[in-house]
């Protein structure tokens, strides 16, 4: 997994509560489980006029002009500001795999969903949750400034205006050391690689029946 440590990158908009997952990255594209490709239908059934398809060469698609992240002063964001309750729905972990793939490693939003707001941790990419006021400013802002940058400290545990106004956020000890480490659930497993064997070669010499089949 990608670690998170300091980010410092072009802010997007979605000011929109209650984006779920089936908003983020829409049912028909969930037959693939390789993380990558999902980057091309983020937010798909909003950033285009006609229904996407899995394979579907995405480039001559029409695009949706009233859809906030179509307008060109927001490509290339690698940070997403939006409202309340982001990531709701089902726990599909092709979300954040899309969000990812697109170029988006931090969300800031009021709450989030819990299992996404987990799964975030799981595959690199930092939710900040602030006070619903700090993220009406952030997006006031986002709109009167073109260009505008954030840049995010994990270790610090803050984000930083172009002002210079800080804003703090609170992470959970385990989850911002994994992520600083880019740590998944495999790698904080195989950390014990050492201990793991030593059991399995104890267990075979106390239990060699167990171990009959494999040999």
């Amino acid at each position: 997994m990608k670690s998170f440590t300091q980010l410092s990158g072009l802010v997007g908009p979605l000011p929109r509560a209650n984006v779920d997952t089936d908003l983020i990255i829409p049912k028909q594209f969930l037959k693939s489980i390789k993380r990558t490709g999902f980057g091309k239908n983020l937010f798909d059934g909003l950033r285009y006029l006609d229904e996407g398809q899995p394979d579907q060469d995405c480039a001559g698609r029409p695009l949706n002009p009233d859809f906030v992240l179509n307008q060109q002063r927001y490509q290339g964001i690698s940070i997403l500001v939006t409202k309340d309750n982001f990531g709701c729905g089902s726990s599909r972990e092709h979300a954040p795999w899309a969000l990812d793939d697109y170029g988006i490693r931090c969300v800031i939003a009021p709450s989030f969903a819990d299992i996404f707001y987990n799964n975030c941790f799981k595959n690199g990419i930092l939710p900040v949750t602030l006070p619903s006021d700090k993220v009406d400013q952030l997006l006031a802002e986002i709109e009167q400034n073109e260009g505008y940058t954030l840049d995010v400290d994990l270790a610090a545990l803050s984000v930083t205006s172009p002002s210079g106004e800080v804003f703090k956020f609170e992470v959970d000890e385990f989850r911002k050391h994994c992520l600083l480490n880019g740590l998944d659930d495999i790698e904080l497993t195989l950390q014990n690689a050492d201990d793991i064997r030593a059991f399995e070669q104890k267990a075979k010499l106390q239990s060699p029946w167990l171990f009959a089949a494999l040999n």
